[in-house]
């Protein structure tokens, strides 16, 4: 089954969800950093992150309209930005 991710700012990105698992260790350390306050952990992680998604994803062409399922922060996103992203799963339920 495909997940559709979107990149806010950049575009969406088809994952395979047996991916997901691996995109959680991630979104993990984005949540505790976030929790934490941690600015100077939040941009690595980000960065790990909205890489992980472009590397084991296909981008989804422009003119295709998908609904997203799952939706990131772009990569300039801010500590606050992100903090009123997060669920109590973080960005990436699961």
């Amino acid at each position: 089954m495909i997940v559709i991710i979107r990149i806010l700012g950049e575009g969406q990105y088809e994952v395979d969800d047996s991916r997901v698992d691996e995109l959680n260790v991630l979104d993990t350390q984005l949540q505790e950093a976030v929790e934490e306050g941690d600015a100077d952990l939040l941009g690595p992680v980000l960065a790990a992150l909205l890489t992980a998604v472009r590397e084991r994803g296909a981008p989804v062409a422009a003119e295709v309209l998908v609904p997203s399922e799952l939706v990131l922060p772009a990569p300039d996103a801010s500590l606050s930005e992100i903090r009123a992203m997060l669920s109590d799963d973080g960005l990436i339920p699961g």
